[in-house]
């Protein structure tokens, strides 16, 4: 070994976001002179830069490299210590490789975000709204979720009520608010409300919301159902008050005709019993009613009166579009409804707003996406990224809102998909996909009008198995 190395310091520390510095010093132990050319290796070589990239040094003499780490402030910055190398490769030995050591400490930071999709909600009885909380730290981020409002007017059903989330990853809560009093009669009423995670040494974060509840009838409705009352009740107590005094001419006629003697009936006539030929002689009426019952009956005989049975009727399928129309029925605000058609497992049913679908750990590929939106003004999408190339080209597929669009093939002989592009063009898409061997890739958000790509990076060609969107 014609090398001598140190690295000073052997332990270094960063905080994510900024940058730290270490040296290392190498010597030529060697009787010729060489060049060195170094270059960083491992988890951190993207955030490492090596400054001069090589030396040439005489028999003796020693060199000193900077090695500079400059971790970003994200998730992919674990947090705690990470090791680092450098590759020394000298140009006259190019086997005698070096390749010193070190640890770099990256410090721990938190950063967690809260949204509420969509932020006004409204019903009679409820309303459903969900609470995304992402974690753009790079540690687990473990919290409480809980809600709030001015004079305790609603409840709250939060699944689940506590979650634990893994850096760069987000959990989807499905919280319910029911009203304490329903209002019977009337127009609607807005409750702000607070949806709170807690997290422990950190101050609890409130993300507001609006719950408009609605009046089971409308407020004509009970003027009517007033008036209607006091006119009834009115005009009883004037009918009670003012009865009249009515006399039935009836009795009267009796009273002047009682001066003339009614006849006596006379003894009753006996009349004889008939002969027996005479009921002999009788023969049973007949009923015209069977022959216009027959005609009834229908030609061609054999139980005419019979009912036909009725045709069994199909099941019918439910799409994206069907289920997107049935929530913007019930809760305004945009909404994404979509399914995916499973490997061996044909369509599943659809899911909706940040919903997981598809199969998470089943090894199960996704074929074909089936999305529908509302309130966002259409929705487009390039054609799935399948594992050997864009199935159709550079062609787009466009859906009208609460219209179904399909991204790639239910056919078996084309390979599942690897992923999609997706556009809104009111508002911005979020997604998420699992994919194989990789599992959740994060959630990314379009900026308003644009798309975006989610799945597999192409390069690796892995097979997509679950998605989640909101709007």
């Amino acid at each position: 070994m014609s090398l001598w190395t140190s690295l000073e310091p052997a332990s270094a520390t960063v905080d994510p976001g900024s940058s730290t510095t270490v040296r290392l010093r190498v010597r030529n132990t060697g009787d010729i002179v060489d060049e060195y050319h170094f270059e960083p290796v491992g988890a951190l070589a993207p955030w490492t830069t090596v400054e001069p990239r090589s030396l040439r040094l005489y028999p003796g003499t020693t060199g000193t490299v900077e090695l500079t780490f400059a971790p970003p402030r994200t998730p992919d910055a674990t947090a705690g210590p990470n090791p680092y190398a450098v590759r020394i490769s000298p140009t006259e030995h190019p086997d005698a490789v070096t390749v010193p050591e070190g640890n770099l400490t990256i410090t721990p930071f938190t950063e967690v975000r809260a949204e509420l999709v969509p932020p006004t909600v409204k019903g009679r009885f409820r309303g459903r709204p969900r609470f995304a909380v992402d974690n753009l730290g790079n540690t687990k981020v473990t919290a409480s979720l809980s809600g709030s409002d001015t004079g305790d007017k609603l409840s709250y059903d939060l699944q689940p009520g506590n979650v634990q989330i893994e850096p760069g990853r987000a959990a989807f809560v499905k919280a319910t608010l029911r009203p304490k009093q329903i209002i019977w009669f009337g127009s609607k009423q807005e409750q702000p409300y607070a949806l709170t995670v807690r997290r422990s040494g950190t101050e609890p974060m409130e993300v507001d919301g609006t719950y408009v509840q609605r009046g089971f009838l409308p407020g004509w409705l009970a003027t009517t159902l007033g008036l209607l009352l006091a006119l009834s009740i009115a005009f009883l107590m004037i009918w009670l008050t003012y009865k009249p005094q009515v006399k039935s001419a009836a009795l009267e006629k009796p009273e002047k005709a009682g001066a003339i003697a009614e006849p006596k009936p006379s003894a009753p006539i006996k009349t004889p019993p008939p002969k027996p030929d005479d009921k002999a002689d009788e023969k049973p009426e007949k009923s015209g009613g069977g022959d216009e019952e027959e005609k009834k009956g229908g030609g061609g005989g054999g139980g005419g009166g019979e009912e036909e049975p009725e045709k069994e009727k199909k099941p019918r399928k439910v799409t994206a579009a069907t289920a997107v129309r049935k929530l913007a029925e019930r809760e305004e605000g945009r909404h994404i409804c979509y399914r995916v058609y499973v490997e061996d497992g044909g369509w599943q049913k659809p899911e909706c707003d940040g919903a997981e679908a598809g199969s998470v750990g089943a090894g199960k590929a996704v074929k074909a996406l089936n999305v529908a939106v509302s309130r966002t003004n259409g929705v487009t999408g390039a054609s799935a990224y399948v594992i050997d190339g864009w199935r159709k080209g550079d062609e787009w597929e466009k859906a009208d809102d609460g219209k179904n669009m399909y991204l790639g093939s239910t056919d078996g002989d084309i390979n599942p998909m690897q992923g999609y592009t997706m556009q809104v063009f009111d508002g911005s898409v979020c997604h998420d996909a699992y994919v194989k061997d990789k599992q959740w890739m994060g959630q990314s958000c379009t900026e308003p009008g644009k798309w975006t790509y989610g799945g597999s990076p192409m390069e690796l060609n892995l097979q997509l198995e679950a998605v989640r969107f909101t709007v």
